[in-house]
């Protein structure tokens, strides 16, 4: 017991340096981690702004698994759906969550509202600004019923606690046809982490973090008139707090077939900052570099995809990929009411 202490001591004093490592991971204490998901039409889950961007709406569910060797690893399953309310310029929507990591847990839900403003009378011709609140309530649980020993650490409670967060999340976005550009503020509001200051000896000594903001940014536009088009994208996110900067660099292919809509493509995501670390007396530094292929197809108004992301460096967990899938369904006008454009965000 007294080594089971020790190593839980030794854990917490790396904690910080696990947390450079690996800021991907961190993301699960601050409502919905940004993976790749939103790359399967699925910018909603990212953006509040695109709560009912068309007229019509979708249902999009995932599930994200890290690791399969390592046990406890991260995994994450949502649940969404958002609409435009029929002769409204409003649209509305909902996403459920669930988000383990370890002896980490979260469930939370957002409720959104976005309010789109057309300019011009061509219904067909995609061209509006979008605003999007999206308030979110979140549960936040930490197990730590197996670090009990028989010598009390006051830095371990020894049970399973649980704090309750309400939070405001932010977006605008423009649509003009194939072009779009979003902007978000993630985690607006200040809200304390009590979490690990409940049950403690000192809780004083445990420092507070309320600062959870992120804000997030993306531009694309899809190429090509014919069966085959050409997307590229990027999506940039900065941490309010700890000014950590990730860049993802995007880029799909659409093939129209007879059965629908087949796509693809790849995705890389590079930290603009480094960690630094020690090996064989010597010092290195290394950024997160993420890999990830997509594919995925569009059979009338369903959708299937998948990813696979793999972490590129020497300082690595495990050498797993994290694995990713999606499931969707598209409802609202039939094609001809929809905007003349190929613009997958929007069209439904």
């Amino acid at each position: 017991m007294r080594a089971q202490t020790y190593c839980m001591k030794r854990f917490l004093s790396a904690l910080p340096v696990l947390l450079c490592l690996f800021p991907f991971l961190v993301r699960a204490q601050e409502g919905i981690p940004v993976y790749f998901d939103y790359l399967a039409d699925n910018y909603y889950l990212v953006y509040p702004s695109m709560a009912g961007i068309g007229e019509g709406g979708k249902i999009r569910l995932t599930a994200r698994k890290q690791w399969f060797s390592v046990e406890e690893a991260p995994n994450m399953q949502t649940i969404n759906a958002h609409y435009r309310i029929p002769g409204t310029r409003s649209g509305i929507g909902a996403i459920l969550f669930n988000d383990a990591n370890g002896y980490h847990a979260q469930t939370g839900v957002k409720f959104t509202y976005a309010h789109h403003l057309p300019f011009g009378e061509d219904i067909r011709i995609l061209n509006q600004l979008s605003f999007g609140i999206s308030p979110t309530i979140l549960q936040s649980s930490l197990d730590e019923t197996e670090f009990r020993s028989v010598v009390p650490d006051p830095i371990v409670t020894g049970s399973k606690i649980s704090a309750t967060y309400f939070n405001v999340d932010l977006g605008m976005s423009y649509s003009y046809m194939e072009f779009y550009a979003h902007a978000a503020i993630l985690n607006l509001l200040e809200s304390k982490r009590e979490l690990y200051r409940i049950g403690r000896a000192d809780p004083d000594n445990v420092p507070v973090i309320d600062n959870l903001r992120r804000y997030l940014f993306s531009v694309g536009y899809v190429f090509g008139q014919s069966s085959l088009r050409v997307e590229p994208s990027v999506l940039f996110q900065l941490t309010d707090f700890t000014q950590e900067k990730t860049i993802d660099i995007n880029a799909k292919v659409y093939k129209d077939v007879g059965f629908g809509t087949i796509w693809g493509g790849l995705s890389y995501r590079r930290s603009f900052d480094g960690a630094q670390f020690i090996t064989a007396g010597e010092f290195g530094e290394q950024r997160l570099q993420l890999f990830t292929p997509i594919v995925g197809v569009n059979v009338d108004r369903f959708m299937f995809s998948y990813n696979y992301s793999y972490q590129s460096g020497d300082i690595r967990l495990d050498n797993g990929g994290f694995h990713q899938i999606t499931l969707g369904y598209d409802f609202g006008p039939k094609r001809e009411n929809r905007f003349d454009c190929y613009c997958p965000a929007a069209n439904y």
